[in-house]
């Protein structure tokens, strides 16, 4: 071999690639899951869940969830209708007030001699025109909707007493000496109608916002107002129909709850508890205040949460004075994981 010739060496075997640690795909799949849109949602739920298990055994129980269904089948519906005007950058905080006002119209058209079903459709109509007056007030006289829904949820409050003499009434179609009618069963008298409702009304919610037109529209106006219109859509029909299907939703949820309790009570903080929870459990699940934003799938999470964090203070004995206050620090703690996630998949 000539003096100063480069002998080649035999290429070095590749090092053979190290397998995924076990605690390394774990990580990565929590990561994964914070960084979508419902994930803070989720673990919070799984973790606050989990810490009321350990506390009590009377927690994890088929009783108990039963008596879970009150606090969170409500709230995931009102959410639902209130996530489609959020998007939209609007609010309605009259949902409490025709929450209030549906079941005493439902009561009023039935002891006029109105037949019960064409009753309760009499009263949903009467919450369209409660939507439909919010959304013409906020479109066509740009009166902001914080302004306009609340002075309806103030006019529609004293409305509702007046009508009702202040005075608690049954609800119809659930005498208990007669036995529940199926309309009364459908509609919040069996134990499991509320939940079947609210997942029923999340499912279709989600996928008109996903894909139909009007979920897209919806999702654009949120998005830029003067673009859309800009782009030919009509963005006073697409706001004001919105108004609509949250007082539906309001309005559904209140004769719901009255059929359920077999009685209408007009008390104006059970209808406050009612906004709040709402607009929470949409805020919670995503959707942004500023709109363009938001999940139907979201707000049910949300209102799952605050149902699960109701519960679960009720039944491990925390005091009443207290309950609002620990629920009122959670939202503040999940909307700050969320602000946390939207920044995350916003960098990512």
């Amino acid at each position: 071999m000539p003096a100063g010739a480069i002998i080649d060496e035999p290429p070095k075997a590749a090092a053979p690639a190290r397998e995924p640690r076990p605690r390394g795909r774990a990580l990565g799949l929590a990561k994964r899951l914070l960084t979508l849109r419902e994930g803070s949602v989720i673990v919070i739920t799984v973790l606050v869940a989990a810490y009321f298990a350990a506390t009590t055994d009377a927690f994890m129980t088929w009783e108990n969830f039963k008596t879970l269904l009150p606090y969170f089948a409500p709230f995931a519906i009102l959410a639902a209708g209130e996530v489609f005007l959020m998007i939209n950058g609007e609010i309605d905080l009259s949902i409490g007030a025709v929450y209030l006002f549906a079941p005493f119209m439902f009561h009023e058209f039935y002891i006029a001699g109105v037949p019960l079903t064409l009753a309760f459709v009499l009263a949903l109509g009467m919450c369209v025109l409660v939507g439909l007056a919010n959304g013409v007030l906020t479109t066509v006289l740009r009166i902001n909707s914080f302004i306009t829904t609340l002075g309806m949820l103030l006019a529609l409050t004293g409305l509702t007493l007046i009508v009702s003499d202040a005075q608690p009434v049954a609800t119809p179609g659930t005498d208990v000496l007669e036995g529940a009618t199926t309309f009364a069963k459908i509609f919040g008298g069996s134990t499991y109608s509320e939940l079947i409702w609210a997942l029923a009304i999340v499912v279709a919610l989600q996928l008109v916002l996903s894909f139909t037109r009007w979920g897209i529209y919806t999702v654009a106006v949120g998005s830029n107002r003067v673009g859309a219109a800009e782009a030919g859509i009509r963005t006073r029909l697409v706001i004001t129909r919105n108004f609509v299907l949250c007082s539906l939703c309001a309005g559904l949820v209140g004769v719901l709850e009255a059929v359920r309790t077999t009685s209408v009570q007009p008390d104006p903080s059970g209808a406050n508890e009612v906004l709040f929870g709402g607009i929470a459990a949409a805020v919670i699940g995503g959707t942004l205040l500023a709109g363009g934003s938001g999940t139907v799938v979201g707000a049910l999470l949300g209102a799952l949460l605050l149902g699960v964090l109701n519960d679960g203070l009720i039944i491990t004995g925390v005091n009443a004075d207290y309950l609002n206050f620990y629920l009122g620090l959670a939202i503040i703690l999940a909307m700050a994981a969320n602000t946390y996630v939207g920044r995350a998949r916003t960098s990512a």
